[in-house]
């Protein structure tokens, strides 16, 4: 039987001879038989130290370029939800903010601390909302956020799959959760302009949302839970919920509210007008405002700048410790020397 893909010769007795392998079957051979060519280095003192000294020397400078690049990021953070309940909800936050009837207007101030760059980016945090939840993540249907009333089959969208019996579009928890706040920014008694297109992935609005698909029977129910949704524009324009539907992995996440495309001087005092809709108390939330300008790596985020350093510096520490260690214990015949086959005298 020919196992390894090849042919075998054999002269007029019928006497089995070595295998011919063919070029096609002759890697493959070499591999079930161990016999392709491997690099098997000896990691003598030398190499383990230039190797760690390399890394080192190498990760400390990115770190450090990484880390000024983050904090060359201006940023500036404002928490609201605490601050724009009236006195005499203070202490009921949840009927408050549950109750149409009183106005949730809210002004609030934010000081430029260093000249911002334009594109000034706008995003909306969250804390302690767990948008990782395994209902919460499971309760969408991407099929129908394609093909809208086409497809039916929307049993993972519960308990938000319909309403009075008629479907829901878009169905499940994650819409029906849509951040509903909003905010208009004023400099020096001028409106400054917040450009919110192309706010979300290009691959999502072009690809996951369907750009025939309208919103019906959204937010129709007893039990509202956020936003609600333009009727009259597909689902692939309303980038608010697209930027939503892309679920966060941390209980802490910004989401990306627009760009103000105007640079704001040192000092400048910006009025934020904003409507403080989203029910973020009854799970004990908090709502913050960002505005950030961002480098070539980004937003401002210092990790990965502090983990090169300490892997680099790490690296440097353990090549100093084993050059003393070498030095202490150098090897008694020399690098290699102590290696069975490079000793003379000693039988294969």
């Amino acid at each position: 039987m020919d196992v390894d893909g090849g042919s075998t010769s054999s002269d007029s007795t019928g006497v089995r001879t070595i295998p011919i392998h063919t070029g096609r079957n002759r890697t493959f051979y070499q591999f079930t038989q161990q016999s392709l060519p491997a690099c098997k280095p000896v990691l003598t003192p030398a190499w383990v130290v230039s190797i760690f000294l390399l890394m080192g020397f190498t990760f400390v400078p990115v770190g450090l370029i990484t880390l000024r690049l983050s904090h060359s990021v201006i940023e500036i953070v404002d928490r609201y939800d605490a601050e724009c309940v009236p006195e005499a909800f203070k202490g009921n936050k949840v009927s408050y903010i549950k109750d149409d009837s009183i106005s949730k207007n809210c002004s609030r101030q934010m000081k430029v601390t260093k000249y911002m760059k334009a594109p000034i980016y706008i995003y909306y945090q969250l804390d302690n909302f767990y948008q990782n939840h395994r209902r919460y993540v499971k309760s969408r249907s991407d099929q129908q956020l394609l093909h809208g009333l086409k497809y039916n089959h929307t049993s993972s969208c519960e308990p938000q799959q319909s309403n009075n019996g008629l479907p829901i579009i878009p169905c499940g928890l994650i819409a029906w959760s849509l951040f509903n706040d909003t905010y208009t920014f004023v400099r020096g008694g001028v409106e400054l302009r917040i450009n919110r297109k192309n706010i979300a992935w290009k691959s999502d609005r072009d690809h996951k949302f369907g750009k025939q698909v309208y919103p019906f029977n959204f937010q129709n129910g007893t039990l509202i839970g956020g936003g609600k949704l333009d009727q009259d524009v597909p689902l692939s324009n309303q980038e608010d919920l697209i930027v939503w539907m892309r679920t966060a992995a941390l209980p802490s996440f910004r989401k990306l509210y627009g760009r103000i495309e105007e640079d704001l001087e040192e000092d400048d005092v910006i009025d934020v007008k904003l409507t403080n809709n989203y029910n973020a108390y009854s799970f004990g939330g908090k709502k913050k405002l960002v505005i950030s300008t961002s480098s070539w790596l980004g937003g401002r985020n210092d990790f990965l700048g502090v983990a090169c350093i300490f892997i680099g510096s790490s690296s440097i520490v353990i090549a100093i410790a084993f050059i003393l260690l070498h030095v202490n214990n150098p090897r008694p015949y020399g690098d290699t020397a102590y290696i069975s086959w490079n000793r003379k005298g000693t039988s294969s």
